[in-house]
Formats: structure tokens, sequence, C-alpha cells
């Protein structure tokens, strides 16, 4: 056996070939524990009630409430999802969003509050064409996951954004009452 055969340690490599089998395994583990869609964040969801948001003639989605108690309980989790008719650009929905929290909320809301919010908007939004889904699922206490209909788009860790977002549809002050009475399951 040569010196320099007995000198080499083969415990090192060994390590780090384990480290990197149990960072792979660690990655795999937390993706797996994100739902895979946003059935599996409410098992026992039921339809509370759906609707059309409309514009200038033209539809523009198709939403639907989903959640696991009736009445509709907003400090509970629900889901809310989105079918839309046309293609809508991911900054156009992002601008579109912030425009109405900030309508909705007024002088309640700061401008970096207001950055924090459009830069996870941007990361969490895609470009919608027209069959695309998006599904919003509020979570309290945490905030909110976005899926499509393949996969989670995003984990919102931020319960004023996710209150703040759904109320575009959910809130008093919403500007399409008729679609918020619908949602909640209102009689006609």
């Amino acid at each position: 056996m040569s010196s320099s055969s007995c000198c080499k340690n083969p415990e090192p490599a060994r390590w780090l070939r384990a480290w990197r089998w149990l960072a792979i395994g660690g990655l795999l583990l937390a993706s797996a524990c994100h739902a895979a869609s946003w059935q599996d964040e409410l098992p026992q969801a039921e339809r509370l009630g759906d609707g059309e948001l409309s514009w200038l003639g033209f539809r523009i989605y198709h939403a639907t409430l989903w959640a696991q108690q009736r009445p509709f309980q907003p400090q509970a989790a629900f889901a809310l999802q989105l079918r839309y008719y046309r293609s809508i650009s991911r900054q156009r929905l992002v601008q579109t969003s912030l425009d109405e929290m900030r309508r909705l909320r007024g002088a309640g809301l700061d401008a970096a509050t207001l950055q924090q919010w459009e830069r996870a908007l941007e990361r969490a939004f895609t470009d919608v064409a027209s069959g695309d889904e998006l599904i919003g699922v509020y979570l309290p206490g945490h905030g909110m996951r976005l899926y499509n209909q393949q996969r989670l788009l995003a984990d919102i860790d931020d319960v004023g954004l996710a209150l703040a977002f759904f109320g575009i549809w959910l809130d008093r002050e919403t500007r399409d009452q008729d679609l918020r009475r619908k949602l909640m399951g209102a009689p006609q």
C-alpha cells in the first residue's frame, strides 16, 4: 500500500454525500408538507355560492366561494376560486388588486405596506388566459396560499395582505355587492 493511499481519509467524502442526500430529502419533505391542491387545504369544503364579474358587458371571471361551514364565517379558512373568461396579464391582476385594496382600506395603508404587498402579489400571480383558474385559500393566523389548476403558486405569510385581498370580493364595501351576496350563498 502506498503512503499516499494510506493517508487519504474516505470519511469526509462519505459525510459530504450523506449531507447531500439529507438536504435533498429535506427539500422533498418540505415541498410535500404543502398541499398538492387547494382542496387538500379544505377537504370538507362545500360551495357556498358563485357568480360572475362583468365589466361593460364583458364577462371577466366566474367566482366560487368554498368553505367548511355554513353560514360563511370570514374568520375561518375558506377558498375563493376564479375561473377566467379572458386573458389578463399578471401586472394587470396585481395593479387591479392593489387599486381595490387601496380603495377599501383608504388612508390606513402606508406606501411601504403597499410596496411589500405589490412584491408579494407579483411573485404569486401569473398571466391568465381564458379557462385558467386562480384559487386563493385564506388561512387564519397565517395568510393565504394561491394555486392554479396544477400547483401551489405562492404561500404568503401575511394576514393583513390576505384580509385586504379577499376583501376585494367579501368586504361590505366591495364594488360588486350582487357578486358578494351570491358568493355568500344569499337567496336570490
